[in-house]
């Protein structure tokens, strides 16, 4: 009876203790899983790309690489010399040799002082920097083509590391060629984002290619802090003008800022009252002459009215501009006049990195006096 009831006492310690066991076992798991986990980057604003650790790997994923596309790419980010990885959809890092594809892209690459890693570029005559300008001066960067048409011979001669491409509703025919040629290539969707900030954070794509993450996420917090400050300091205004923007472009259409565009949500944040900020859409809106005339004739400002630089220009276009307020005022300011060297407009290359310069601008054009010391930086007033 003695001996039955020690059996039976073992046998319950043994179950207790397998039990425990079980428990630890789970609980380890459980603290594993909390580790592996997959954590999200600092990207804040940026809709279409993403970087992330997923197990402890680092992953840069394209989310957005032209209009349209429903693709996602995930690129494993390596540091050379890691010989345990596959090549294909594999990017080792810092990149030393990069072809890009977009004026947008200079002053970031810039920004993180490698403008020398850069070794081709498309239509390079529209480069306004000047230090990437002297580079393509002295031979060092080489011209690639146009961007629908890039040489794909002089791209497989260059052999670049990394090609960053550009597109805007389709892949580029040219980059596929590439890519079955071994060589890596990325979209870079930038122009997409709906926000200005969104836009500037695009730093952090490059920042990972050249292993400076660190220092794009400076970069790009003190741009942000700038334009956060100049929102502020345009809420101190107790009046909101008004603005037009755009003008005709062909066949009697006037293109102007959809309400849910980066460019209206630029009017927004300098306190402004754009006159089609209610309206629909990220992109332009595409409306006659006479509803424009109607809605927007006594606008007190006018900004950006398409590529014209001269009111006597908008006046050859068409003599009706003239009877806008805006026009008769004087209140029409255009970024159109300041141009690199070879005659690249500044804004369309430098102003998606620089968006609290843009901004900045735009309450100096419309509330002179809330920055008294400011110089405009992208805009001019056209005479």
């Amino acid at each position: 009876m003695i001996l039955k009831r020690e059996i039976i006492k073992k046998e319950r310690f043994i179950k207790a203790f397998f039990f425990l066991i079980l428990l630890v076992i789970i609980s380890c798991k459980k603290e594993a899983t909390k580790v592996v986990i997959k954590s999200k980057s600092d990207i804040k604003y940026a809709k279409g790309f993403d970087i992330i650790n997923d197990h402890g790997t680092k992953k840069l994923i394209i989310k957005s690489a032209y209009k349209g596309s429903n693709e996602v790419a995930e690129y494993t980010i390596k540091t050379k010399g890691d010989k345990n990885s596959k090549v294909e959809n594999t990017i080792f890092t810092p990149i030393q040799q990069i072809v890009v594809t977009s004026t947008t892209h200079i002053p970031m690459v810039e920004l993180l002082n490698e403008e020398t890693a850069i070794v081709g570029f498309p239509y390079s005559k529209y480069v306004s920097s000047e230090k990437t300008r002297n580079l393509i001066d002295a031979g060092k960067i080489q011209e690639i083509g146009k961007e629908s048409s890039l040489n794909t011979e002089i791209l497989l001669d260059l052999q670049p590391e990394l090609v960053v491409g550009y597109s805007v509703s389709s892949a580029d025919k040219s980059l596929t060629t590439i890519k079955k040629a071994g060589i890596n290539v990325i979209y870079n969707g930038d122009w997409l984002e709906e926000t200005p900030l969104g836009r500037a954070e695009w730093i952090k794509f490059f920042g990972v290619l050249f292993d400076k993450e660190q220092q794009a996420d400076s970069i790009f917090k003190v741009i942000e802090v700038n334009y956060n400050e100049a929102k502020q300091i345009a809420l101190k205004s107790t009046k909101k003008p008004t603005i037009l923007s755009g003008a005709i472009m062909s066949k009697d259409i006037w293109n102007l800022p959809a309400g849910d565009s980066f460019v209206a949500q630029y009017l927004k944040d300098a306190n402004c009252n754009y006159l089609w900020q209610t309206s629909k859409g990220t992109g332009s809106l595409s409306l006659s002459f006479e509803s424009v005339f109607d809605k927007g004739a006594d606008a007190e400002f006018w900004i950006a009215p398409g590529y014209f630089t001269s009111k006597e220009q908008l006046l050859s276009s068409n003599e009706l501009y003239s009877k806008f307020t805006a026009f008769k005022m004087g209140n029409i300011f255009t970024p159109s006049t300041k141009k690199g060297k070879t005659g690249g407009v500044i804004y369309y290359e430098l102003a998606p990195t620089r968006p609290d310069l843009v901004l900045k601008d735009i309450i100096k054009i419309t509330n002179p006096e809330l920055l008294l010391n400011y110089k405009l930086t992208f805009f001019e007033k056209m005479f």
